[in-house]
Formats: C-alpha cells, sequence, structure tokens
C-alpha cells in the first residue's frame, strides 16, 4: 500500500502472523512386575502434579490394564517429563517406563 505525503512516496508492509498450536501428546506410563505402587504414586505426585486420589486411580488402572494415561503436553514437555520418570525410576532401581503417543 502506497500513499503520497507530498513528494515522498511511503511504503507500508502489512505481515499477517500465524500461531499455531503445538501438536499434544499423552504420556503413557507402562505396568511391570518389579516397580513398587507407592513408587507409581510419587512419580505421578511429583512430576505430574497429580493429587494423591488421582495418583491412586492412575497406579491402579496401570496395574490392572497394563497402561495408564498420565497427562497431555506439547511434545517437548511430554518427553522431559518422560524422561524424568525414567531417570527417576532407574536411579531407584525400577524399570518404570514411559512412551509418548499422539493425542
Amino acid at each position: 500500500m502506497a500513499s503520497n505525503t507530498g513528494n515522498k512516496t511511503k511504503t507500508v508492509v502489512k505481515t499477517e502472523e500465524q500461531v499455531s498450536t503445538p501438536a499434544l501428546f499423552k504420556v503413557l506410563m507402562h505396568n511391570d512386575d518389579y516397580t513398587t505402587m507407592e513408587f507409581v504414586i510419587e512419580v505421578l505426585r511429583d512430576i505430574f502434579h497429580k493429587s494423591g486420589t488421582d495418583a491412586e486411580k492412575i497406579m491402579l488402572t496401570i496395574h490392572f490394564q497394563g497402561v495408564g494415561h498420565c497427562g497431555i503436553f506439547p511434545y517437548s514437555i511430554a518427553e522431559t517429563k518422560a524422561d524424568q520418570v525414567r531417570m527417576r525410576a532407574r536411579k531407584a532401581g525400577f524399570p518404570l517406563r514411559c512412551s509418548l503417543e499422539e493425542a
């Protein structure tokens, strides 16, 4: 768009910003025969900020169904939380595993 202001011509460029929301991913925690129920609840409370009641419900789902849903996050946050679970479990001597699934 050009406008004439006397002898000078000004050009104004309009750009449209496109903001897109990042893809979201579910963090899933998997059952194993070694990780204690107490440890799973602790991880759900500390890393995923679940209440005691919610953590216990998720832990029971993991125990009885083999997998439980811990939360939905942008990819980088989901990946970080899954890594935190893995590192904390390894440090405690447990094989607890998390995976990501597109939401």
